[in-house]
C-alpha cells in the first residue's frame, strides 16, 4: 500500500475536524432553529469561573512615563542632568547624542490605606487609590510605537491578529444582540497602527471592534432616509437576506459572506437601540459634570468614559478608549501635566459611578501604554526635559472585576530602567485578563494557516497576585 506519509500536526488536526465536528455539527443543529444558523454573538459560557463579565480598556497611547506617574524614583533627583552613554542596549529610532539622567518634575505621595504611589497630578485618582491594583513588573519587545501598540493590543508585534476584544467576544459573545459586542472610541487621529489595533484578524468579521466618531454622529446614516419608514426597510432588507442567503447556500466557506449578512441585521437594530445608548444629554448634571464633560481639558475623554459606562451598563462585553498622545521627548512636565488632567477626573468618575451602580465588580478597568520611559533623555533647548521608549519598565493598574484591589504587584530597579520583581512579559498579562473574565487562553484557540492559534501566541502564565 501506498500511504503518504502524515505529519504530527496533520494527524492532531485531522483527528481533530473527525468526531470534533460531527460533534460540533450536533450542538449547532440543536442550538439553530430551522434554517436560523446559530448568532455567533449569542452570549456564552467562558471555560472557567469569571471575575468580571465585562472589560474597559484605557489605552494610554504613546507611552505613559511609569517614573511620573504611579513609580516614583528619588535616585534620579541625585542624578539629575549626569551624562552618561548607553552601550549594548536596544534603541529607538529617537534616541541619539548625549544622554542625561532626568529626575521627575512631579512630588509623589501616597494614597489611601493601600499606600499607593501616585504624582501630585492625580488629584483625583487619588481618591479612589484603593480600587487600583498597580502592576509594575510588565515587558514588551518592542521600542517602537506600532509594533509595542500591536503586541499590547493583539499579542503579536506584526499585526494582523485579533484585538484583545475580539477575541474576548469570540470568547463569551455580547449581552446585548442591538450593539456590538466590541466597541472602540478612538481620538480623531486614529493611534499608531490604525484601525489594525482593534481588529479581528483572522477571526471571522462578526467579532471586529467597532469605533464611534469621536465628533459629530458616532456613527454615520444612524437615522433612515427621510421618507424610509422602518417597515420598508424591514422589507428591503429581508428581500436582500433572501436574495444573500440564496448566494451563500452556494459559498458556504464564504464567511465574509455570512459577516455581511449580520452586519446588515445588527445596523437595522442599532438604529433603534444605538440613539439611546449613545445619548449622554439623558444623563444628570450632576453626573456629567462628574466625569468632567463642559470643562475644555476633561470634556473629550470624560465623554468617552461616561459612554464607556453607558455600553457596560447595556451589555456591551468590551470597550476600548483611546488617549494619546503620551508620547513626551520633552517638556515631560508640561506634556505629562496636561494629559493627566484631561483624564485624571473622568477615570476616577467611571470608577466611582461604576461601583455606585453595582457594576465595578462585574467590570473589568484596565489602564496601560504600550511600553514605559526611560529614565533619561537629552536636554533639548537647554531646558526641555523628556524620557525615551521603554520596553523593559511600565506601570499597568486594574480596577474592579475581580483584581487584588489595593495592591501593588512587582517593582522596578532603583531607575526605573527594568522590571525586577514580578517580571512578565506582556502575554502573561493577556492570559491573566482572559482568566479574569472566564476564559482559558489554552482554549481560546483558531484554526488558522496551518495551526490553532490564540492570544498569547504560544501559551502564557496566569499572574496569580493580580487576582483577588
Amino acid at each position: 500500500m501506498n500511504i503518504p506519509p502524515i505529519n504530527r500536526r496533520d494527524s492532531l488536526f485531522r483527528l481533530g475536524t473527525s468526531l470534533g465536528s460531527i460533534a460540533l455539527s450536533s450542538l449547532l443543529c440543536d442550538e439553530s432553529n430551522g434554517d436560523e444558523k446559530p448568532d455567533p454573538m449569542v452570549a456564552k459560557t467562558g471555560h472557567l469561573p469569571a471575575k468580571a463579565k465585562n472589560c474597559i480598556f484605557l489605552m494610554m497611547e504613546g507611552g505613559p512615563s511609569h517614573v511620573d506617574t504611579f513609580d516614583p524614583k528619588p535616585a534620579l533627583d541625585k542624578l539629575h542632568l549626569k551624562e552618561f552613554t548607553r552601550e549594548g542596549e536596544q534603541k529607538s529610532a529617537m534616541e541619539s547624542g548625549t544622554r542625561y539622567y532626568v529626575r521627575s518634575p512631579f512630588k509623589f505621595a501616597r494614597h489611601g490605606e493601600s499606600g499607593a504611589d501616585m504624582s501630585e497630578s492625580w488629584e483625583h485618582l487619588s481618591t479612589v487609590a484603593d480600587e487600583l491594583c498597580f502592576f509594575r513588573g510588565c515587558q514588551v519587545d518592542s521600542v517602537n510605537h506600532p509594533t509595542a501598540m500591536y503586541q499590547m493590543n493583539c499579542g503579536n508585534r506584526f499585526g494582523g491578529d485579533p484585538g484583545i476584544g475580539a477575541w474576548v467576544t469570540y470568547g463569551l459573545g455580547s449581552e446585548n444582540q442591538n450593539l456590538p459586542g466590541f466597541v472602540v472610541l478612538p481620538e480623531i487621529s486614529y493611534p499608531q497602527g490604525g484601525a489594525a489595533n482593534w481588529s479581528n484578524g483572522y477571526l471571522p468579521a462578526f467579532y471586529q471592534g467597532t469605533p464611534l466618531r469621536p465628533k459629530g454622529s458616532p456613527i454615520l446614516d444612524l437615522s433612515p432616509p427621510a421618507g424610509i419608514t422602518s417597515q420598508r426597510q424591514r422589507m428591503n432588507l429581508d428581500l436582500l437576506t433572501r436574495m444573500n442567503r440564496r448566494h451563500a447556500s452556494e459559498h458556504p466557506q464564504h464567511a465574509e459572506l455570512a459577516a455581511r449578512l449580520e452586519s446588515y441585521e445588527l445596523a437595522f437594530r442599532m438604529q433603534t437601540e444605538v440613539p439611546n445608548a449613545i445619548d449622554l444629554s439623558d444623563e444628570s448634571e450632576q453626573t456629567q459634570r462628574m466625569y468632567g464633560i463642559g470643562n475644555d481639558s476633561t470634556d473629550a475623554f470624560g465623554r468617552k468614559c461616561l459612554l464607556a459606562r453607558k455600553m457596560v451598563e447595556k451589555g456591551v462585553r468590551f470597550v476600548q478608549l483611546y488617549n494619546g498622545s503620551w508620547d513626551s521627548h520633552d517638556y515631560i512636565e508640561r506634556a505629562h501635566g496636561n494629559l493627566i488632567r484631561g483624564v485624571d477626573q473622568p477615570i476616577a468618575a467611571l470608577i466611582r459611578d461604576l461601583k455606585q451602580r453595582s457594576l465595578l465588580d462585574s467590570t473589568l478597568i484596565v489602564w496601560c501604554g504600550e511600553f514605559g520611559r526611560t529614565p533619561d533623555n537629552g536636554v533639548r533647548g537647554g531646558v526641555a526635559y523628556g524620557r525615551d521608549h521603554n520596553p523593559h519598565a511600565m506601570t499597568i493598574w486594574l480596577a474592579g472585576g475581580g483584581c487584588n484591589a489595593g495592591h501593588t504587584i512587582g517593582a522596578t530597579d532603583e531607575l526605573g530602567m527594568t522590571a525586577v520583581d514580578q517580571v512578565h512579559h506582556v502575554r502573561d498579562f493577556h492570559v491573566t485578563l482572559l482568566r479574569l473574565l472566564g476564559l482559558d487562553d489554552n482554549k481560546l484557540t483558531y484554526y488558522h494557516a496551518g495551526r490553532f492559534k490564540q492570544l498569547s501566541q504560544f501559551g502564557g502564565k496566569v499572574i496569580e497576585d493580580l487576582i483577588a
